[in-house]
């Protein structure tokens, strides 16, 4: 039986691949931080079969205690400060977690497979968010990352420290630089759940309108469920790599209040949402569009939900919470 340790388990993708993981057979173990976190019963929850450690990315010696007790053949790094809007109300946690923190996991990685740098496969999480200001549409592997936020600078020190690991020590680590991907499990703080949920409560009668910042900026959209077998996928290669992971389709915030108001029957949201300058960026992001060729071809990964059934899916999802929550 393989094994497998996941960090970031209390998110979507963690959650996902927990699920995936188990479906093919592994022995899934995964570090939590705290021994109080709130949503570990969610974890316990969803994916009773997952062995808990306690452990942080910001503490060496807890994830080389974690691996050691996993023993892992695969580990998968998904851990992180990941809220965009966050990390400039607080860059120097955002750094520490989501940059160094992958520098902890690769040498803990290292020092526990000694001789044999091949023992434990390692994947980072990169993100779509390192393109930034982007000096190329479509984006692939081999794009300038420009960042514009301290999250997308994180994550890039964190994608070329993989890379150096991988060069340096002969290590199989490989990243997955992975465009925007949702789900019904997304945190409320993110955009798309942020929407599908006002969505909800306003059909519901809960809530009049929805506050929301820039209403054009464009995402490539897909489905966690589909990107967490892209990173079993890579992981499963003779050889590492990087690999961009998207659908190759842009949509707008328009885009998705459009598909999730028309969901519930209403087709002029323009009285629904008002826009806040609150929730505008410093430096904005305006169009992230993924060229997954090499993916496709190597990986043989396709994405299997689309766009509007993604947003659908999310809506239909937050309509029974809040049904529920409401008493209705």
């Amino acid at each position: 039986m393989p094994s497998a340790l996941i960090t970031g388990i209390t998110g979507q993708d963690g959650l996902y691949l927990a699920e995936l993981l188990i479906s093919k057979g592994y022995d899934v173990h995964a570090i939590i931080r705290g021994q109080n976190n709130p949503k570990r019963e969610l974890v316990e929850r969803v994916v009773p079969g997952v062995t808990l450690h306690t452990g942080d990315l910001t503490d060496l010696s807890s994830l080389m205690r974690a691996i050691n007790a996993a023993q892992p053949d695969e580990f998968y790094n998904l851990g992180a400060v990941s809220f965009v809007a966050y990390s400039w109300e607080n860059a120097f946690v955002t750094s520490d977690v989501t940059g160094m923190g992958v520098l902890n996991a690769l040498e803990a990685v290292r020092l526990y497979c000694g001789d044999d740098p091949t023992k434990t496969r390692f994947y980072q999480a990169s993100s779509s968010e390192m393109f930034g200001k982007v000096q190329q549409v479509p984006q692939d592997e081999s794009t300038l990352l420009w960042p514009r936020s301290p999250y997308g600078v994180a994550k890039v020190y964190g994608h070329y420290m993989t890379i150096n690991y991988r060069e340096s020590y002969g290590m199989h680590a490989s990243s997955g630089i992975l465009f925007n991907h949702e789900s019904p499990r997304r945190g409320p703080e993110f955009v798309t759940r942020k929407v599908t949920t006002a969505v909800a409560r306003i059909a519901l009668g809960l809530q009049e309108t929805i506050a929301m910042g820039n209403l054009d900026a464009k995402r490539d959209w897909g489905y966690a469920g589909d990107y967490v077998e892209a990173m079993w996928r890579m992981l499963q290669q003779d050889e590492a790599d990087d690999y961009v992971i998207a659908t190759g389709e842009t949509h707008s915030i328009r885009d998705l209040l459009d598909v999730a108001f028309r969901h519930v029957g209403i087709d002029d949201w323009s009285q629904r949402v008002v826009q806040d300058p609150r929730f505008m960026r410093p430096a904005e992001v305006d169009l992230l569009i993924g060229d997954a060729s090499k993916a496709r071809e190597r990986l043989g990964w396709a994405p299997t939900v689309d766009f509007a059934e993604l947003v659908q899916m999310m809506v239909d999802s937050d309509l029974a919470e809040q049904r529920a929550l409401a008493g209705k």
